[in-house]
Order: structure tokens, then sequence, then C-alpha cells
């Protein structure tokens, strides 16, 4: 039986008042897609390592971060820059060195609670 078999002698909503809650609790659609986009960039390995890098590590250059996730400068520097332009890594340029950060608004919840348990979880 589908669910429009199952709910066609029913007048809709069934329950007005759990309709009412769930509407007022989803976000919207911009918001979701927005949410949705943030979460396809951090959905990569390589741009995660970076993240979990520059949370132990504080600051990195480009060099200093490929070297300590055995990746080349190129495919570092790559997922740098959208990790940038996501709003979650920062830079600052020291002379011809540029450094990069976690952002200062970085989720930290996203990082410390999230991301940690998430990899947790894989490991079972």
């Amino acid at each position: 039986m589908t669910a429009a078999t199952a709910s066609a002698g029913h007048a809709h909503p069934i329950d007005a008042d759990a309709v009412g809650r769930a509407r007022a609790a989803v976000p919207t659609a911009d918001e979701t897609a927005r949410l949705a986009g943030l979460l396809s960039v951090m959905a990569d390995p390589l741009r995660l390592r970076i993240v979990f890098a520059l949370d132990t590590a504080g600051e990195l250059c480009v060099g200093d971060l490929a070297l300590a996730l055995e990746v080349s400068e190129d495919a570092a520097g790559y997922a740098l820059r959208l990790l940038r332009a996501a709003g979650l890594v920062a830079a600052r340029k020291h002379g011809r060195i540029v450094y990069n950060r976690l952002a200062d608004d970085f989720p930290e919840p996203l990082l410390h609670y999230c991301l940690r348990e998430l990899i947790t979880i894989t490991r079972r």
C-alpha cells in the first residue's frame, strides 16, 4: 500500500498541530540549499584533513600543510581555495608567505563534536 493509498480516506492535515510545528521548525529551502552547499565543501577527504590539521596546528602555509598531509602543494592549495571561498578558512600574509587557519567564526561544535564523532562511527 502506498502512502497516497493509505491516506486517501483521511482529511489533511491529519494532525494540524504537528504539521504547524514541523513547518515552523524546518529551515527554508534557501537555508537548506546553502547548508547543503557548505556540507558538500566539507564532504571531501582532503578538505576534512586540512580542517583537522589547521585545528591542531593553528596556522600553516600551503607547503607545510602539504607536507603534513603528504599531498602535493597544488592539491592542498586548491582545497584551501575552496575552504576559503566557503568562509571556513582564513588567510594572513606575512611577507611572501600566506598562512592559513580556521576562520574565527568556524563552527567549533561542528569540528569538535560532529566531525570527530562521525570519525569514531566510521571506525566501527
